[in-house]
């Protein structure tokens, strides 16, 4: 296949066979032993991601990230909280404010599941520039919002 010069169709046509290899490979990766009878879902990855790559942070800026509502993520902790994969605590700034983490015992499983991912999506992006970057990001959001709509 050459890269120069693709017609709508034929990128069409390459994606189409594309994407459900790299779902089938993604679902490969599998959940680690420690973490299979949790029954993390779909949703708690993107929250465990960012937390994982991005720190502690308290649950309005999860929500914030997840582009949900803040009852929804506090739910999400919650039950996540009483697995043991997340710990809380209140912000010493502001109490009123809770802290949200990934559980320390859990921390090695999480960086190993989501891992996986986050090196191939490394080895796939660096070689773009930032505006190829960004155009990739785009495209991939308006395919999103296409599906969604």
């Amino acid at each position: 296949m050459s890269t120069d010069g693709l017609s709508v169709d034929e990128s069409i046509r390459t994606l189409l066979l594309l994407m459900p290899r790299m779902v089938g490979r993604a679902k490969r990766l599998g959940v680690p032993e420690e973490l299979r009878s949790l029954s993390l879902a779909p949703r708690h990855l993107s929250l465990l991601a960012y937390l994982l790559f991005d720190g502690a942070m308290t649950v309005n800026e999860l929500a914030s990230r997840l582009e949900v509502a803040p009852a929804t993520v506090s739910l999400m902790v919650g039950e996540l909280s009483r697995k043991g994969v997340l710990d809380r605590r209140e912000d010493d700034a502001d109490r009123r404010r809770t802290i949200v983490s990934i559980a320390e015992a859990r921390r090695d499983a999480i960086s190993e599941w989501l891992g996986h991912g986050a090196a191939a999506w490394r080895t796939a992006l660096e070689p773009l520039t930032p505006a190829e970057r960004r155009l990739f990001v785009r495209t991939l959001l308006a395919y999103e919002q296409a599906l969604s709509g």
